[in-house]
């Protein structure tokens, strides 16, 4: 009798690239790229928060969680992350993946923001870092979740967003006190961010 060779575990990372790729070929105009954000866009962005103020940090679209998983490293013990996902198939990876007391991944759009935090019992967010691709969605989404996002936020706070085109400025400018642009060219594709504060 021939005995049957076992499978070596699959490697996460890989996993988690097959999980990605497959689901962008299913829905292009959820996710934006063929790639999940890059370590030098992660850093980038990780690098504007405030970690010691920032007690409740909500992420739009998180994907596999590289993003979420730089957050969680870098948060205070006692501080919340909540992970807003339209996708299913990514919302039962990262529960499954991703074990944190301090992690809420909830099935939903950004749009609900408000509904979702009250849910929690969170009235308020310090930072919000959005990766959903603002140039597919229709313009009254991009309002809902632009307006939502401005008055969830403390004085102080910042909504992070990083896109590949400008289709989102002109909804940032009119309800943000300040909108800085910055770009990050070793992303694939380059990447520009806007850290809109209150």
């Amino acid at each position: 009798m021939q005995r049957q060779q076992r499978q070596p575990p699959a490697n996460p990372r890989s996993r988690r690239m097959l999980l990605f790729a497959r689901n962008f070929l299913k829905y292009p105009k959820l996710l934006g790229s063929l790639v999940p954000s890059s370590p030098f866009l992660v850093n980038q962005l990780m690098a504007k928060v405030d970690w010691q103020r920032a007690s409740v940090v909500v992420e739009y679209g998180p994907g596999i969680g590289n993003i979420t998983r730089e957050i969680l490293q870098r948060m205070r013990p006692d501080a919340v992350l909540v992970a807003i996902e339209l996708n299913r198939e990514f919302v039962d990876y990262l529960r499954e993946e991703i074990r944190d007391p301090r992690l809420h991944v909830v099935y939903g759009s950004a749009s609900e923001v408000g509904d979702i935090l009250a849910g929690l019992h969170l009235d308020h967010a310090d930072y919000i870092i959005s990766g959903i691709p603002y140039s597919t969605l229709p313009d009254p989404v991009r309002r809902q979740i632009v307006r939502e996002s401005r008055r969830l936020l403390e004085p102080g706070g910042a909504l992070l967003i990083y896109q590949f085109t400008r289709t989102v400025l002109p909804y940032l400018e009119p309800i943000f006190g300040q909108v800085q642009q910055d770009f990050n060219l070793l992303n694939i594709l380059p990447a520009r961010i806007f850290y809109c504060t209150c």
